[in-house]
């Protein structure tokens, strides 16, 4: 007798994996909503707010204020900036939420939907229905993509523009279309203002157009080629205009700093030879996305035994997955079917996405592959609607599937300790004004690698900005140094402002403690100059 539980699943899934009947319009309607409960969730509880995201909102505050800028963040590593599009993406978002820090954060969230959708589009259009909801479904609760879906940060938009990008190509070449390069350039040049490693995405949409002509069309190969070439090349300028306009001011120092960094062999903090690195960014791609793989830093809290299997079952996944989409787009390839076009970008968009950090000479974290997130959802979603086809096949995908949403809510974002950032830097802001009793005052912080921005956002919200001390040489009767100084202090106790050699404390002179508080998870400090008896 066939297992009530397994005819139950069988029945259940035959309707992701055989939708003939529209079945996936709604299965997509019901993901969507998964998607929304995920990155909604108690969103102002899980966001990050630290100095980054303080620094953002401080900008975007200041734009809404009619004080433009053609520059854009600060790149985490490397000292170089990007364009400024993201400030602008957020900027309608913090007016409408009263300059609630949360509002940008809702934006990555709507972008992080949007992207749910995507997948599912392009998916159904690539590979069918089953496979487009399987990957959207997927997608839509992966706690790593989820993660980076929850917060405001410029390379959390990365998954929807490069996947954008990456579509319009493909429609414009198929249909020759001029304007869809131009406007696949502009996503592009978007992109590129989201984070320096929309470099690759680049070099994959050259060879993507270059391989298109030579399958497909090879009469008048080198015009044609260079013709669409060109008008990608014109939208990107458009779409990179603003970050252009400031660079061609000030000599493309940013532009060489980007392809220092990402290409100087002489640094090598973090960085691994060319196969080992591809090999762990192949198994990242699949294992962190697809499988929920513990983060470097959690396995020691598994079972070794555990991990291992994980770790071996999450590469073979990958390995299997990808050697099935290389025989179907051989197969198709020998077809001179169209069905090439589809398997062999996504195909380019792994191989060289993931082969171009074997010359990257960097560490590489998890966000890194925000420009190629959607691919593995892909390359996995055709290969479980494949596998159902087989005679032994069915059990096989359903126990894969099952097996791939389990794993996802081992630990899903929603079940961790809310870190209430943004609650709590507003609490200690709110305190230190209260501390000030109304007078002008200097702010400092002791951290170990915050910033303070995110403070000052909160007083220049609240118009109660502290002095910026500047230096004797610029302040030589100082005038910028008041007579309170308020710390906060982020490390572990104990914690000694007197003394402290950063510039905000020292350059306050000589100052005595006359007031110090436990508030939230700091401790904040009141200093007055020092007065002898």
């Amino acid at each position: 007798m066939v297992n009530p539980l397994f005819k139950f699943l069988s029945s259940t899934f035959r309707k992701v994996l055989d939708l003939s009947r529209n079945y996936d319009k709604i299965i997509l309607i019901l993901i969507l909503i998964i998607a929304s409960f995920y990155r909604f969730y108690k969103i102002m509880d899980y966001m990050t707010f630290l100095g980054d995201e303080g620094r953002d909102v401080l900008i975007v505050y200041k734009i809404l204020h009619g004080n433009l800028t053609l520059l854009g963040p600060t790149a985490s590593v490397g000292g170089f900036f990007l364009g400024p599009i993201y400030y602008y993406f957020m900027a309608p978002f913090l007016w409408l939420f009263n300059y609630n820090p949360v509002g940008p954060a809702i934006m990555v969230a709507l972008f992080g939907i949007a992207t749910v959708w995507l997948i599912y589009k392009v998916g159904k259009e690539f590979f069918g229905p089953s496979a487009g909801v399987i990957a959207a479904g997927l997608y839509a609760i992966s706690p790593l993509v989820v993660t980076y879906s929850k917060s405001s940060w410029n390379p959390n938009l990365m998954p929807f523009f490069s996947l954008l990008t990456i579509y319009l190509v493909y429609k414009a070449v198929k249909n020759n279309n001029i304007k869809l390069l131009l406007l696949s350039g502009v996503l592009y040049g978007i992109t590129m203002q989201l984070h320096y490693l929309a470099l690759f995405l680049g070099v994959i949409i050259g060879v993507y157009i270059l391989l298109y002509r030579f399958v497909y069309f090879r009469s008048n190969f080198f015009s044609k080629i260079l013709k669409q070439y060109l008008f990608i090349f014109l939208g990107f300028i458009v779409g990179w205009s603003p970050f252009l306009a400031f660079e061609i001011r000030h000599g493309f120092m940013n532009i060489i700093s980007i392809f220092n960094f990402v290409f100087n062999p002489q640094d090598t903090a973090g960085g691994g030879r060319f196969f080992e690195t591809v090999k762990d960014v192949f198994f990242r791609i699949f294992g962190r996305l697809i499988t929920n793989f513990p983060a470097s830093e959690k396995i020691s809290s598994w079972d070794k035994i555990n991990i291992d299997y994980w770790h071996y079952g999450a590469f073979v996944l990958g390995l299997i997955s990808v050697g099935f989409m290389f025989y179907r787009c051989f197969k198709e390839y020998k077809l001179h079917s169209l069905n090439f076009a589809k398997f062999s970008l996504i195909l380019l968009w792994l191989i060289f996405g993931v082969g171009l950090f074997g010359f990257y000479r960097k560490s590489i974290y998890d966000y890194y592959f925000g420009f190629m997130f959607p691919v593995p959802f892909f390359i996995v979603g055709f290969f479980l609607t494949n596998l159902w086809k087989l005679k032994l096949g069915k059990a096989l995908s359903i126990l894969i599937l099952l097996t791939l949403i389990w794993l996802n809510n081992l630990t899903p974002p929603q079940k961790a300790s809310a870190n209430r950032q943004l609650n709590q830097i507003e609490t200690i802001s709110k305190f230190v004004i209260e501390k000030t009793d109304n007078k002008p005052f200097n702010f400092a912080l002791i951290t170990g690698g915050n910033s303070d921005h995110a403070y000052r956002y909160f007083f220049t919200l609240w118009q109660k900005e502290p002095k910026t001390i500047e230096t004797f040489e610029h302040d030589p009767n100082r005038k910028t140094v008041t007579n309170q100084l308020l710390i906060v202090c982020e490390k572990a106790p104990p914690c000694e402002p007197l003394g402290n050699p950063i510039w905000e404390i020292a350059g306050f002179g000589r100052a005595e403690i006359v007031g110090e508080w436990n508030v939230s998870v700091v401790k904040v400090f009141k200093l007055e100059q020092y007065r002898r008896e």
